[in-house]
């Protein structure tokens, strides 16, 4: 990677230096001056014409990358089945599926109509099928396209759907005839993700969100009639809150749930009186979260009231009251969710760092968990929205094995694969084994590490690897299979991830033992899973590229700083690396939800000595730092621009030998470019990026 000479490593002389006003504040009464807040005024022209004379800068400094850019695009181009279909699934009267074309950035909503005595989904092509919605048609001339929500009604007449056009997450909801193709005119903006039907159709449930971001009310639309009609049923007052709500796969009660980082409290409608008040099925406690899953004359409670790694209970439907144990907490295993059909439950569980499924019988307490080959994988359910069937759906990958759809009788065990992810040119899993290692944290805990590599990749520390982590909100970051990664891989690249505490992947203690003042062990499990791959000749600290983003770029930042020498580069997309500064702030989106996850600044003196002692922005020092790539979007709600913009710019004051750069988005958000073609050749321009800093462009 080439390095910036001395007139470029200052992109800020390119902004008036009236427009560079340094900050100052004080809490706690500590006094810190920020150099680069003014870089927070995203309305001022002078910040944008900064972010793009970083990306000029940042395209000027990477074009010797142009053409490797290309042919690795070239290649997830040519291993992707452009013109695909989704395995469809059955919802009433109809098979839903989505469809991608060759040269479309997005996919296709269709559906046709089960034929009579049709029990497995139709093969492609149909003659009968109906387009629901065409993303490529609803995106013309927008740079950015989301869909939110996406809800048909129980009657399979009325579509609701939302869409954004910025990338901040502020979705415009609308409803349409699926008989007659019209778009009906009641409309309504500022939505959030999430919706659901009364058993009629003829009312729907929708949230709005506040000046943060926060969905935080609950409104009854009547079909057909403008919005100034509808009515709030639901507001939640409370900051660290957020609002859900859903109907539920019986179709019998629509679900408002209310919850924070570590509370939850659910209300439920019948589904075929809309109008009833919502009835709480048990009221919010301090600490204790529990979700609702109906089945039958009960409602099922996965909770963590004295079960750390949650159990299973059910009250009545009827009338919700006390609840009566049906899975009791079991020592290493993590109950994560639970499904209902007619005739049976199945749970969602986590053991050994492995994710797991079990299968309950309607009446019994015994279950069997399903078993799978590889020593390494992922599986979960994936759409199964009909409540009468013996059948489930799911979808099983491994670092190795491409995504696969198998639908599983319940009964019989037995297990259909319906489709596996096509990877075109002759992909054969049999080239590449997937391992699994431990590193020793400094406490002596041991942490998992995932890793992949082509058959006959050498261990001698000559190979390349880039490590991905993550680390927070009890997310893990399973196994998994990507075309993409292939481009590295095949040009002798290891691929490894670190499930450091911070994530969920060894259950809930895990996840405590990563936040609020423990999470510097983020940080330091993920330096030692580099260290311990250096150890065992996996690579070499001059060919190790360590990767995250978002609260994982808040990793990617700790980490330069606490062991720069540990890495040869570091990819931070949308990162968190300026915490403090966020987390201080009660007025900007999420913040308030926030401190559950990482303590309050504001109120305690000594989360604000903590954060401020691991944030990657206020501890930039003087020293040699790897070679740094930062990318964010402009209309970042989760973490805003500005972040990694202050974090560069600060890079290159305070350690100007370094090779900074930064790479805005100024039409997304925090998901990056919403086309898949767009979406590939970022991954290319980062790929390239990667092989660069390791030597191999």
């Amino acid at each position: 990677m080439r390095r910036h000479d001395g007139n470029l490593s200052g992109v800020t002389s390119n902004v008036p230096s009236a427009a560079r006003v340094p900050s100052e504040r004080t809490f706690h009464g500590d006094t810190v001056t920020d150099d680069y807040a003014w870089l927070t005024d995203k309305d001022n022209p002078d910040t944008i014409s900064y972010l793009e004379a970083e990306n000029a800068f940042t395209e000027q400094t990477t074009a010797h990358l142009a053409g490797l850019r290309e042919t690795v695009f070239g290649e997830i181009k040519a291993r992707t089945q452009e013109t695909d279909l989704t395995v469809p699934v059955r919802k009433g009267e109809w098979w839903y599926y989505t469809r991608t074309q060759e040269g479309k950035q997005y996919g296709i909503q269709c559906r046709v109509p089960v034929r009579p005595g049709e029990t497995a989904p139709p093969a492609e092509g149909a003659a009968d099928e109906q387009v629901l919605l065409d993303g490529n048609e609803l995106a013309e001339g927008n740079e950015f396209f989301q869909l939110g929500t996406f809800d048909v009604s129980p009657d399979g007449n009325w579509l609701a759907y939302s869409t954004d056009f910025t990338g901040d997450e502020r979705f415009t909801l609308k409803v349409k005839d699926l008989r007659t193709g019209e778009v009906l005119a009641d409309e309504v903006t500022d939505t959030g993700y999430g919706s659901a039907w009364s058993l009629d159709a003829s009312v729907l449930f929708y949230i709005t969100v506040d000046d943060a971001w926060r969905p935080y009310r609950v409104w009854r639309h009547i079909v057909g009639h403008p919005a100034t009609d509808d009515v709030m049923i639901f507001e939640e007052p409370d900051e660290r809150f957020f609002v859900g709500v859903d109907l539920t796969r019986s179709d019998k009660f629509i679900l408002i749930d209310a919850h924070s980082k570590i509370s939850s409290e659910v209300r439920a409608i019948p589904a075929d009186t809309p109008t009833a008040e919502p009835v709480v099925i048990a009221p919010r406690r301090q600490g204790v979260e529990y979700s609702v899953e109906h089945h039958g004359h009960r409602f099922l409670i996965l909770h963590n009231h004295e079960a750390e790694d949650f159990a299973l209970a059910y009250t009545s439907a009827d009338a919700p009251g006390d609840w009566v144990e049906l899975i009791p907490p079991q020592p290493g295993i993590r109950l994560e969710s639970v499904d209902s059909f007619q005739r049976h439950v199945v749970i969602s569980l986590r053991k050994d760092g492995l994710t797991g499924l079990r299968v309950m019988a309607d009446g019994s307490t015994e279950a069997y968990d399903m078993e799978f080959p590889e020593p390494l994988y992922s599986v979960g359910l994936t759409s199964n929205p009909e409540y009468d069937t013996q059948t489930m759906r799911i979808s099983y990958t491994s670092m190795v094995t491409p995504e696969s759809v198998y639908d599983v009788d319940l009964i019989t065990r037995e297990m259909t694969l319906r489709k596996r992810q096509p990877v075109l040119g002759g992909y054969d899993p049999a080239r590449y084994d997937q391992f699994r290692e431990w590193a020793i944290a400094d406490d002596g805990t041991k942490v998992p590490i995932s890793i992949v590599a082509r058959k006959g990749t050498p261990r001698d520390g000559s190979a390349p690897l880039v490590l991905y982590g993550y680390g927070s909100y009890e997310y893990s970051i399973d196994p998994y299979f990507s075309i993409a990664r292939l481009s590295l891989l095949d040009r002798g690249v290891v691929f490894a991830i670190a499930h450091i505490r911070g994530g969920g992947e060894m259950g809930r203690r895990w996840y405590e033992d990563g936040k609020l003042l423990a999470k510097k062990n983020t940080f330091t499990d993920f330096v030692a899973c580099a260290q311990t791959l250096v150890k065992h000749a996996w690579t070499s600290a001059d060919r190790l590229v360590a990767r995250g983003g978002s609260a994982g770029g808040l990793l990617m930042g700790a980490v330069a700083n606490l062991a720069p020498d540990a890495f040869a580069g570091i990819v931070a997309q949308v990162p968190f690396v300026d915490p403090l500064t966020s987390i201080l702030d009660p007025s900007l989106p999420l913040t308030v939800t926030e401190w559950e996850e990482w303590g309050n600044p504001l109120e305690d003196p000594d989360v604000y000595a903590y954060m401020k002692s691991y944030s990657p922005y206020e501890n930039v020092a003087p020293v040699r730092y790897p070679q740094i790539l930062a990318m964010s979007g402009l209309n970042d709600t989760r973490v805003l621009y500005h972040e990694p913009a202050k974090w560069v710019a600060r890079l290159r004051a305070v350690a100007p030998e370094g090779t900074y750069l930064l790479k805005t988005e100024m039409g997304a958000g925090h998901g990056g470019p919403s086309g898949r073609y767009d979406a590939w050749k970022e991954e290319a321009f980062v790929a390239a990026w990667v092989l660069d800093v390791v030597g191999l462009a």
